[in-house]
């Protein structure tokens, strides 16, 4: 499997050990208490020793504050943070150097004027996270299981390194590749039974439908080459 695989909100040690044997590459730990798939910072740490060396770690935050930080950093020692929110290119910095840690900055999409706002984070953030924009009402930066047009990203730079988020499951995980052909992914609700509850199934049906988009994309690339 060449496609990158993140699983967002990792709560139990099933779900843990499973993802990585999988084939996650990366897990996902959220700290924000509105989201179903919050995690106090030490109950991350405990599950993240399991599988330390064999997926990165990432802490994701949204607007989170320098004590804040500190705390999910000491205790997740994390390979990576996320930060989900409003965080201006300056605070990416800072947030850098304080830690020492790669940054993957989301940014939530509907309508391709929302590409743009990444220009001043080029060069900074280390990885992009395009996000659908969350429905009204909601109180989540992500895991809303929601899509958008995953067209609009034809107009970035090929060599932008981003995930693509917002709304996969093993329904739709092709279509997706093979429109924008990302090479890394994230899933957080798609392979839960309930908000915050992963579904263990449902995570091996993911898996395997990446491995077919990649099997049919590179069927349809030979032929393309006869």
């Amino acid at each position: 499997m060449k496609t990158e695989v993140k699983i967002c909100g990792l709560k139990t040690v099933e779900a843990v050990d499973r993802a990585v044997a999988l084939g996650a590459a990366h897990t996902g730990f959220i700290f924000f208490p509105k989201s179903p798939r919050n995690i106090e910072p030490d109950d991350a740490g405990r599950l993240a020793e399991r599988i330390r060396g064999r997926a990165r770690i990432v802490a994701v935050t949204v607007d989170a504050g320098s004590d804040e930080l500190d705390e999910i950093v000491s205790a997740l020692s994390p390979d990576m943070l996320q930060l989900h929110g409003s965080e201006t290119p300056e605070r990416v910095l800072t947030v850098k150097a304080v830690y020492g840690l790669p940054v993957i900055k989301a940014f939530s999409v509907r309508e391709a004027d929302d590409l743009r706002r990444i220009e001043p984070y080029i060069g900074i953030a280390d990885r992009f996270l395009f996000d659908a924009k969350p429905p009204k009402g909601s109180d989540l930066p992500g895991g809303n299981g929601v899509t958008f047009d995953w067209r609009l990203l034809a107009a970035l730079d090929p060599g932008l390194d981003y995930m693509l988020s917002g709304g996969l499951n093993a329904d739709n995980i092709g279509e997706a590749l093979a429109l924008t052909g990302a090479r890394a992914v994230d899933i957080s609700s798609g392979v839960e039974s309930a908000p915050g509850v992963k579904d263990l199934k449902r995570m091996e049906e993911f898996f395997q439908a990446v491995v077919r988009a990649e099997a049919d994309m590179a069927g349809n690339r030979a032929g393309e080459n006869r």
